[in-house]
């Protein structure tokens, strides 16, 4: 199965995350499909907290990809955003 999952990247304490689409089977920081986008919990100032590719989220999902938890919050956040600016 095919997930859209957050895979950790960035220092110690200083946490930073790619959104990517893998297979379910394979481990965390393991071999990716494609990069859509990434997550910065700690953004300060003017720096983008969050960047989505919503095109290739809506293409994988219509072939059968699965958000983890923390994705679909992430594209319905990110949607909400789009559609206020």
């Amino acid at each position: 199965m095919v997930t859209i999952r957050l895979t950790r990247r960035g220092a110690k304490k200083l946490p930073f995350y790619h959104i990517v689409v893998t297979d379910s089977r394979k481990r965390q920081g393991g071999s990716i499909l494609e990069q859509i986008g990434f997550f910065d919990p700690v953004a300060k100032g003017k720096s983008v907290k969050l960047n989505l590719d919503l095109a290739r989220v809506d293409y994988w999902q219509q072939n059968g990809a699965k958000l983890s938890d923390r994705v679909q919050a992430l594209v319905a956040d990110y949607r909400k955003q789009a559609v206020a600016a």
